[in-house]
């Protein structure tokens, strides 16, 4: 048996629909403006450039509705509506015909952002840590399997604050689909078993306040909640 010189911390893990069971988390990775809209309001090129990618850590996940802290050292977080993609096998330089069989189910996440410190790292040439994977920043919903969603390619995907409809989009607008992230992502890192990848975000990212209330929806997917507090 592995002894260790402290305590090893709990794997990070997400809930699965109509199980007790759970689905263990090895990385997150995160595409960047894979909306054309989205790409738009960020002052991107909505053409279909070379995707690119950052990385949250997986005990960033926010699961079973928790509320989510609004961080210190920032005055402006904001919200970003994704579908995650949750793989069950792994490879390097996945074809793309092959990608979708390495896929175990989808769910429904929040890129949380500090804003404010994200566009000082652009300004600066400098990686992105800090605006993008600070503690509690991806709230997540509980997966749903394959054998249950399909592979969704369209259907709505929406973001309430308050009741209101900030984001609002379709999946069928994604820039690069599912298959071709994987099968890029592939070529950069071998992925693996309980690698999830959040797809992207479509238009309406904005501020939250402390007290807003979020909900999130992803045709055939699920649902996702947490307040801001």
């Amino acid at each position: 048996m592995t002894r260790y010189i402290i305590e090893p911390s709990v794997p990070a893990s997400l809930p699965i629909r109509g199980s007790d069971e759970r689905f263990p988390v090895r990385r997150v990775y995160c595409v960047g403006r894979n909306y054309a809209a989205h790409t738009i309001e960020m002052g991107g090129d909505p053409n279909r450039e070379v995707p690119f990618f950052f990385q949250k850590n997986p005990d960033d996940l926010l699961t079973g509705g928790t509320d989510f802290p609004y961080p210190d050292k920032s005055n402006d977080v904001h919200h970003e509506i994704e579908m995650i993609v949750a793989l069950h096998k792994g490879g390097a330089n996945i074809q793309l015909e092959a990608a979708l069989d390495h896929v175990w189910g989808y769910g429904v996440a929040l890129d949380m952002t500090r804003r404010d410190l994200q566009g000082e790292c652009k300004k600066a040439g400098r990686p992105w840590e800090i605006g993008k994977a600070f503690d509690h920043s991806a709230p997540a919903s509980e997966l749903v399997p394959v054998s249950e969603a399909g592979h969704p390619t369209d259907g709505a995907i929406w973001l309430k604050v308050n009741g209101d409809i900030r984001q609002q989009g379709d999946l069928n607008q994604m820039i690069w689909k599912v298959p071709e992230i994987i099968a890029y992502l592939s070529g950069l890192f071998t992925l693996a078993p309980g690698d999830l990848i959040l797809s992207g975000t479509p238009s309406g990212v904005g501020p939250v306040e402390r007290g807003d209330q979020l909900d999130g929806h992803i045709d055939g997917v699920g649902d996702l909640h947490c307040k801001v507090v």
